[in-house]
Order: C-alpha cells, then sequence, then structure tokens
C-alpha cells in the first residue's frame, strides 16, 4: 500500500521540492496551499505527470475550522494520512520595538497555531491506528535566535516545544514526531536578500554555500521514512554548519 503524506505550504519553496521528493519515492500527496492556486495545479500536474496520485487542499491554517477541514479532506481523499508535514510560514524582519499586535498575531496564527491546528486535526485518526509522523519545519532562529525577528524567532522555537511535548504524549501511540530547523536556503523568502549579503552568508556558512529546497526535503524524507523509525523528538537542522 502506498503511502500518504500531506505537507503544508506545499505550492513553492521547501514544500515544493517536498512533495515532489515524496512523489518520487512513490508517496501519495496532499498539496496543502493558501492563495497561490495556481502554483499548486502546476505542482499537480507535474506529480500527476510523474505518475504520482496526487491532489491539492486549499486552507489558511491559521484558522482552526480551516486547518481541520483540509486535513479531513485529504482523509477522506485519500484514506488515511501517513505522514504530515507542517511546512507553512511566513517570514518578516521589524524592530522588537515595532512590532504591532496585529504583527504578531499574524506570525503565530500562520507560523505556530497553524502547526498546532493541523497535528491536532491529524493526531486522532493517528493514534486509532496507531500509527504515524508528524513533521515539523522550524528554523535555525527557533534554536538561537534571530535580530529584528523577535515574533519569527518565538514561534519557530514553539514548534520545538510542540515537538518534544508530542512525541513523549504520542509516543505510546507509535506516532513519531520529530522538527527539522533549516539554515539559510534559497527560496522566495530570502529573495529579498542582497547579492552581498547572500555571498556573506555562503562563507559564513562551513559547507560554503546556502542551502537548497532539496536539502530540506531530503531531510523530511528521512524521518518520515521506516529507515528513521526509532527517532522521535528530535530537531534536525540541516543549516551547512552555520550553527553548530
Amino acid at each position: 500500500m502506498h503511502k500518504t503524506v500531506l505537507i503544508t505550504g506545499a505550492s513553492r519553496g521547501i514544500g515544493r521540492a517536498t512533495a515532489l521528493l515524496f512523489a518520487k519515492a512513490g508517496w501519495r500527496v496532499g498539496i496543502g496551499y493558501h492563495q497561490n492556486r495556481d502554483a499548486a495545479e502546476s505542482l499537480l500536474a507535474e506529480l500527476t505527470a510523474l505518475g504520482a496520485d496526487a491532489d491539492i487542499f486549499a486552507a489558511d491554517v491559521a484558522d482552526r475550522q480551516a486547518a481541520t477541514a483540509m486535513v479531513a479532506a485529504a482523509k477522506a481523499r485519500f484514506g488515511h494520512i501517513d505522514a504530515l508535514i507542517c511546512n507553512a510560514g511566513i517570514t518578516r524582519s521589524h524592530l522588537f520595538t515595532d512590532v504591532t499586535e496585529a504583527d504578531w498575531r499574524e506570525m503565530m496564527g500562520v507560523t505556530l497555531d497553524g502547526p498546532f491546528f493541523c497535528a491536532q486535526a491529524a493526531a486522532s485518526d493517528m493514534i486509532r491506528r496507531q500509527d504515524g509522523v508528524i513533521l515539523f519545519v522550524s528554523s535555525i532562529w527557533g534554536l538561537t535566535g534571530a535580530s529584528c525577528e523577535a515574533p519569527y524567532s518565538a514561534a519557530k522555537a514553539g514548534l520545538i516545544g510542540l515537538t518534544k511535548a508530542l512525541a513523549k504524549e504520542l509516543g505510546p501511540s507509535h506516532i513519531r514526531v520529530n522538527c527539522v530547523a533549516p539554515g539559510v536556503i534559497d527560496t522566495d523568502m530570502n529573495a529579498h536578500l542582497s547579492e552581498d549579503i547572500r555571498a556573506e552568508l555562503a562563507a559564513e556558512t562551513p559547507l560554503g554555500r546556502i542551502g537548497t529546497p532539496d536539502d530540506i526535503a531530503h531531510s523530511l524524507l528521512f524521518l518520515a521514512s521506516d529507515d528513521a523509525s526509532f527517532i522521535t523528538g528530535q530537531v534536525l537542522s540541516p543549516n551547512g554548519g552555520i550553527v553548530i
């Protein structure tokens, strides 16, 4: 039987690369997205061309009802969800003293509440089946904090705490919960960085380059696979050595 993965924020960047990699590995793929339907449909067409069983599911994950409905729709479409990858997130850069309540709420809503809502919606069926994998995509800034990114750092750190708590709570139901905390990755989120800054970041990285979405996708596929069957509650940080 083919396994099924539901990936939030799958229409671009890390999520898109992850969807493609899982499809090539024989998984059925649920493509979660919020607003960019064209990108989601383009990815769906690409996965279908690969022979994958895939579908798209729209939701604002910051909305509990929408997140719950998305998970339910994916479960109805595929029968069950073997792995949930909570990848959807946003990034903002503000001086701490300039962060408004709206800024804070937006960041927490998408980046921390959304994964909580999706995981909660998926967990009940995983508990019933006594099987499943939940993966959260955090960031090195969730490990170390980042200047001018206090809300983002706090939300990503929250995912690490959620990972550890759920690993303990859901472990007896044979559900593994892990976290990937990427370093600087070449995605749309970092497209605003100048070439000089990108070169600086690459130079600061022991491996001498910025990461790619595929680097993170391979980490996620490993953690979702049976090769990681004795790994839970852990934070894997593919970052080229920029944080050790």
